[in-house]
C-alpha cells in the first residue's frame, strides 16, 4: 500500500527519536531516528517496534520523543493586500 493511499485511511507520517543505554557503556546514550506511518494517537505500529525493541535488543530504552502530522490537509489560503510590479 502506497503513502498517498495509507494517509487517506488516516495514517499520518511519524517520526519517533529513541534514546537508549549502550550495551557496553549503560551510563552513554545513544540516539535512533525510526520513521513510518502510523495511526494517532495510539500508534500501534511504534508500540510493536518498541516492544520489539524491548524484547531483542540489548539497549535499554531511555526515552521516545514521538512527532506526528497528518501530510493530507487542506490546502491553506492566504489574501495578499498588494501586489506590486518591479521592471
Amino acid at each position: 500500500m502506497g503513502g498517498l493511499e495509507l494517509q487517506l485511511r488516516g495514517y499520518r507520517l511519524t517520526t519517533a527519536e529513541i534514546l537508549y543505554h549502550l550495551p557496553d557503556y549503560p551510563r552513554l546514550l545513544q540516539t535512533f531516528i525510526w520513521q513510518e506511518y502510523d495511526l494517532a494517537p495510539g500508534f500501534p505500529t511504534l508500540r510493536k517496534f518498541l516492544d520489539f525493541w524491548e524484547n531483542n535488543i540489548e539497549g535499554r530504552l531511555h526515552s521516545v520523543l514521538v512527532a506526528s502530522v497528518p501530510l493530507v490537509k487542506p490546502a491553506e489560503i492566504r489574501l495578499v493586500d498588494a501586489c506590486f510590479t518591479l521592471h
